[in-house]
């Protein structure tokens, strides 16, 4: 799919701006702003800047409350129970990440289950957070109902996120950042709005047969768990985890936001936080996490291996101050920045693919 190429600070200051026209508060725009571009720039298009028109569509109607503050409504020990009240999905989360450091640093672990939530954005910029923390985490989400279970064909599960993370002495942690879907929702929407093809295996039509065509999978079809039967069961526990943990609705009584921009979906998150020093020298931890790393890396000599999180970090890193994104996304954009009156950034075009 071709895309353009832009300075990541002009998209900020883009994406920015259109939240404050949408009375969203500066602090609160510049961090939603920073979780999408963050994903951009990590290759992880389906949680980048794509998101915002359907963020902005879902003000407009009610779906996120632009001002709402979340507030923790419940403490036992090391665990939080924090209610979003509808707030976007990364104001919440970041009150989130800041309570579970906090309560990590004086228990050794914590949890904080969420509900009242929105979309989070990519799971590795908690996670990431929590790391440069010295502290390992782990962290889950409910959706909308976009999945089929192993063997169904209605859409009954959401995607429900994975984020596995653990830092390490080699300065960039160890993560793993996965829908339990063999596709994240984003993707399939990605490639609709760009006309491409999905891979197959990834989804099926209304009437439950296998499909490469996005449309179809968005319009009454549904997604596939990844690795059969194992990976649906690792979503069904996921779902529960997200949902009955929380207070959160399950994605089966849920109106996905995608389809109707005025549902309050009452997403929930549950974010756990391992803070390393409670389990012995955190140094002698970091380097144990660095050798595993390597030795993932060097598994096969004379070929690459990535370790897990080695694309996402080689990819932010690869040119500095600029992201690429979809020509779509990109023409979605202006066309808010013309109406809001606003000036859009040059962008320069490449060949590459962005999904």
């Amino acid at each position: 799919m071709t895309s353009l190429r832009f300075l990541t600070d002009d998209l900020l200051e883009l994406s920015s701006a259109l939240l404050q026209k949408a009375r969203v508060p500066t602090a609160d725009a510049d961090l939603i702003s920073r979780s999408l571009l963050v994903a951009d720039e990590a290759g992880i298009y389906s949680h980048g800047v794509l998101r915002l028109p359907l963020y902005l569509e879902a003000v407009a109607a009610g779906g996120i409350d632009p001002v709402a503050r979340p507030r923790v409504i419940r403490r036992f020990g090391g665990i939080a129970v924090l209610d979003g009240g509808g707030a976007f999905g990364q104001v919440t989360m970041q009150q989130a990440v800041d309570v579970a450091a906090g309560a990590a640093r004086d228990h050794g672990v914590s949890t904080v289950a969420v509900q009242g939530s929105t979309h989070f954005g990519a799971g590795r910029f908690w996670t990431d957070q929590l790391a440069a923390r010295g502290m390992a985490a782990i962290l889950t989400s409910s959706t909308g109902p976009v999945a089929a279970p192993f063997g169904g064909s209605r859409p009954t599960l959401g995607t429900n996120p994975l984020t596995l993370s653990l830092p390490s002495a080699e300065g960039h942690p160890l993560v793993a950042d996965l829908a339990t879907t063999e596709g994240a929702y984003g993707k399939i929407v990605a490639a609709a709005n760009e006309g491409a093809e999905i891979p197959a295996g990834w989804g099926v039509d209304a009437a439950a047969q296998p499909t490469t065509d996005p449309s179809s999978v968005l319009e009454g079809g549904a997604l596939l768990p990844f690795g059969g039967h194992k990976g649906s069961g690792v979503s069904v526990l996921l779902e529960g985890l997200a949902t009955a943990f929380t207070g959160a609705s399950a994605a089966f009584s849920t109106v996905d936001i995608w389809q109707d921009r005025s549902s309050r979906m009452n997403t929930g998150h549950l974010l756990l936080a391992l803070d390393l020093a409670a389990f012995g020298d955190v140094e002698d931890i970091l380097a144990n996490v660095a050798a595993l790393q390597a030795e993932v890396r060097g598994s096969r000599p004379g070929s690459e291996v990535v370790a897990p999180g080695d694309l996402e970090h080689r990819s932010a890193r690869q040119d500095p101050g600029h992201v690429e994104i979809a020509a779509s996304t990109a023409a979605a954009l202006r066309a808010l920045a013309v109406e809001h009156g606003l000036s859009f950034p040059d962008g320069a075009g490449t060949d590459e693919a962005t999904s």
